[in-house]
């Protein structure tokens, strides 16, 4: 589903029939010989991007073009040399950009024209709601996310997509997580604990909060160790940067 929408929106458009083989994420059960029960939220997708499915004939592999050799040679291309990278977020930007090359002799410029126009980002998220518990942290599934700490006892709304963890109270956005899958994993961002480091600055040194942050906690042990209380107000100072941008321009 989310590679539809960024296919779609990276396009500018939506072509009117979109061809599937028989996957389960497509066909959610065959009824009979022929008949066949589409996944229902494929079916809500082309309503609202307006395509046509057509679900290819079981067997009939001359139906389905090059589509699974196409995957192997951009595969191939993309990863057959470069295949190991620190984050997924480094891949994610590797891939890219090696499709932009590989993509520079398309000739997609001549069916822009014929696509449906373009629709805004169809929203793929799950809602659900979660209570803040006293350690400033909500609980979905086995997983724990951080909120700020103002918000503990507080109910909030969460968004879950199928990579990214939204967190919101009222109209208000709190906070983003990387969406994790591993039971039993906590993902603490050291910024919704200042109040509570402030206090307690000793407290930083081993907190879990700093130890999520590699980088972070180097510079901490580097320079800092001593210095705790002129380490949370750095942190309080710039909290309006990224981690990324703090490291960079404010705590080296």
């Amino acid at each position: 589903m989310d590679s539809h929408v960024r296919f779609f929106e990276h396009i500018g458009g939506c072509w009117r029939e979109v061809v599937y083989d028989n996957m389960k994420n497509v066909v959610t059960k065959f009824i009979g010989r022929n008949e066949k029960e589409l996944n229902p939220d494929l079916v809500k997708m082309s309503m609202y991007y307006g395509f046509k499915i057509n679900i290819t004939n079981c067997f009939s592999g001359h139906e389905k073009g090059a589509v699974e050799k196409t995957v192997d040679v951009v595969r191939t291309a993309l990863f057959a040399i470069n295949y190991t990278f620190n984050t997924l977020d480094y891949a994610q930007l590797y891939a890219d950009a090696a499709l932009l090359k590989l993509n520079e002799c398309s000739l997609i410029h001549e069916e822009m024209p014929y696509l449906l126009p373009k629709m805004p980002i169809l929203e793929l998220a799950d809602i659900v709601t979660a209570k803040v518990d006293k350690t400033a942290l909500i609980s979905i599934g086995t997983i724990k996310y951080s909120v700020p700490e103002d918000y503990v006892g507080k109910k909030v709304i969460v968004k879950k997509y199928h990579d990214e963890i939204r967190i919101y109270y009222g109209d208000t956005e709190l906070c983003r997580h990387r969406r994790e899958f591993v039971n039993g994993t906590i993902k603490i961002y050291i910024m919704h604990y200042l109040d509570t480091f402030k206090k307690k600055p000793g407290a930083v040194s081993n907190s879990i909060a700093l130890k999520s942050i590699p980088r972070l906690k180097a510079i901490f042990d580097t320079y800092y160790t001593k210095k705790p209380r002129e380490f949370i107000e750095i942190l309080m100072d710039n909290k309006h940067l990224t981690i990324d941008e703090i490291l960079k321009f404010q705590v080296v």
